[in-house]
């Protein structure tokens, strides 16, 4: 795994559980998970007007690494929520290697 996202990682787990008031990320966990799923969808909406932008106007790409980036970081505070971690994504990522996508899905589908 890489060094930032272990880093990341360790960052969110260790601010879990302080106060909300000392912590944006302990305050979505006190909000809960559906709250920190709203953070996502936000975050995703963001990151799919940006990509639009930059598509017809490549100077944005900064907004597209930053919104990018937010998904990310709240998918992770997600992931810690429920008590998994980036690893386990990358797991199944590394799993995938020499898999057809289109047969990873068919798999899925049965």
């Amino acid at each position: 795994m890489s060094e930032v996202l272990k880093k990341l990682a360790a960052v969110l787990e260790r601010r879990k559980n302080s106060s909300g008031e000392e912590s944006y990320v302990a305050s979505l966990h006190e909000k809960g998970l559906n709250k920190i799923l709203e953070k996502i969808g936000e975050e995703a909406t963001e990151t799919i007007l940006a990509a639009k932008e930059c598509a017809e106007s490549p100077e944005s790409r900064d907004a597209v690494i930053h919104e990018t980036a937010d998904l990310w970081f709240h998918t992770l505070v997600m992931l810690s929520h429920l008590e998994m971690g980036p690893e386990q994504v990358l797991e199944e990522l590394e799993k995938r290697f020499n898999i057809s996508g289109l047969d990873e899905k068919a798999s899925r589908e049965n």
